[in-house]
């Protein structure tokens, strides 16, 4: 396949029986001395700037950060400085950049062609007109290029707002109401799709707190990498008036934390079509990084709505959209007295010239240099190294990738699954477990935070992005710094249930 970033799948059987004995042991993770006499000795002597920077910050904004990303512990590092694989903060300290924005920029950071273009555009009209732009046109015809499936397009600010938007294509569609999703995926933050997050079978029980109950009500959540229990979902929704979509993360919920087989996707495109309920793909993550054609290519599989975010806008804000047929796309068409109900969307810098054309010029350099194999590749010699060097130290730790998606699993934090058909069962694992899964995510920050010490930024200890600047001296430069960690890893007490 083409510009092709996944040279291999792993068998999900394998990943999740590892990842679930690494839940059943007591945590590893750097020992109190390391912590507290080397990493925390780093925050308090080499990022004094940033510490100052947050303590202020707290006065102002809730937490004292704008973005979820950026909480780490022992507090957030303020950078001011991004190029290729690097990351520099406010106190000229230099980091390998693994997060990459958490995600969008597979091309490297502040990548010059997207950069200059997104220069002269600015030079010319500014970042915003509020009226049409041949760029809006670019990008909408580059996507159909290399994903026909998605015969039109519409820009929007988010993820969120285009998972949102999805949905109300497929209830005005289909004239049904309820949507399936997989438990632990995440679908952006609007009120119906806060559900099931991070923990599959957790319902509305962990991060639902200020939703009313009635907003997801029509929400249901199934096993992650479990056609029978979609199925048997599917079934029970058509005494319920049907389902409008199956809405799937197509590398397996929270991009990939939870691995699926490589059949997946056709099984639950097969059972959309028995049940007539459209089958949307979340792409945010794997648009234009697994591959030119996103997941939908690799996995061989159409799906009728396809949702975008991150690379879209070549790693500049308000990236988000959703595409897919034009039977269905097209009742998104603003301002029309079609006689025929539409999906309202909206959004005054949504689809701005800025971050088309930023989204266009990324795509087209993604094409001509490769960058998803590239990234690829890089992925593949990181997770190897991983592998390599929790073998060689006797941890318990899980690795495993997804091309440029590499996931570090240390303490799985991630990895209950209460699943249940019933929801008195679920909550009752999640009160059993609840302790013990607070305890394993603090100990993941705190890997988290040891990584960084060596300068190494990752998504919260547990994720990776590489992208094309990534060549094999930096991948090996990480591995150096990693085995600095691992060396410093020990059995804990702590994590298992009393």
């Amino acid at each position: 396949m083409n510009n092709c970033g996944i040279s291999r799948w792993d068998d999900p059987k394998e990943i999740n029986e590892r990842l679930k004995k690494l839940t059943s042991e007591p945590i590893w993770e750097v020992d109190d001395d390391y912590y507290e006499n080397v990493i925390l000795k780093y925050y308090d002597d080499k990022c004094k700037t940033s510490r100052a920077i947050y303590e202020e910050a707290q006065n102002y904004i809730p937490g004292g950060v704008q973005h979820n990303l950026a909480f780490n512990k022992p507090f957030p590092v303020a950078f001011a400085k991004a190029k290729g694989p690097y990351l520099y903060d406010k106190d000229g300290n230099e980091y390998i950049d693994f997060l990459q924005a958490g995600g969008p920029t597979i091309l490297g950071s502040n990548y010059d062609p997207v950069r200059e273009a997104a220069q002269a555009l600015i030079n010319d009209c500014g970042p915003v007109t509020g009226l049409l732009h041949e760029a809006e046109m670019l990008i909408a015809r580059e996507i159909n290029k290399h994903m026909p499936n998605v015969e039109m397009f519409r820009m929007l600010g988010s993820g969120t707002e285009a998972v949102m938007a999805s949905l109300r294509i497929a209830r005005i569609q289909t004239g049904h109401k309820r949507i399936i999703k997989v438990g632990g995926a995440y679908h952006g933050w609007s009120d119906q799709m806060v559900y099931g997050l991070k923990v599959p079978g957790s319902r509305a029980l962990l991060e639902s707190h200020g939703i009313p109950k009635g907003a997801y009500k029509l929400t249901d959540e199934v096993r992650p990498n479990d056609l029978d229990m979609l199925e048997g979902m599917l079934k029970r929704n058509k005494l319920k008036g049907g389902t409008a979509a199956v809405i799937v993360e197509p590398v397996g919920p929270e991009s990939g934390t939870r691995p699926i087989s490589k059949e997946y996707n056709k099984g639950v495109r097969e059972l959309c079509n028995k049940y007539g309920a459209l089958m949307i793909f979340d792409e945010v993550v794997t648009g234009f990084r697994v591959g030119l054609s996103g997941a939908q290519g690799y996995f061989d599989v159409d799906p009728d709505l396809t949702i975008f975010g991150k690379i879209v806008a070549g790693g500049y804000p308000a990236a988000g959209g959703v595409g897919g047929k034009k039977e269905y796309a097209s009742l998104m068409a603003a301002g029309l007295a079609t006689g025929k109900h539409r999906a309202y969307v909206g959004g005054t810098l949504a689809a701005n010239p800025l971050s088309a054309l930023a989204g266009y010029t990324a795509i087209k350099e993604i094409e001509r240099t490769n960058a998803c194999e590239i990234a690829g590749r890089a992925g593949d010699r990181l997770c190897d190294g991983l592998k390599e060097l929790v073998d060689k130290y006797g941890l318990p730790f899980v690795a495993y990738n997804q091309g440029s998606i590499v996931h570090l699993e240390c303490t799985g934090a991630m990895s209950f699954d209460f699943s249940s058909y019933s929801f008195l069962k679920s909550a009752l694992g999640i009160l059993k477990h609840k302790d013990m899964m607070y305890v394993r995510k603090d100990s993941m920050e705190r890997m988290g935070a040891a990584y960084m010490a060596n300068g190494i930024v990752t998504l919260a200890g547990s994720r990776l992005y590489t992208s094309m600047a990534d060549t094999d001296e930096i991948i090996d430069e990480a591995l150096n710094r990693f085995e600095n960690v691992f060396k410093h890893v020990a059995k804990t007490g702590k994590g298992l249930l009393k």
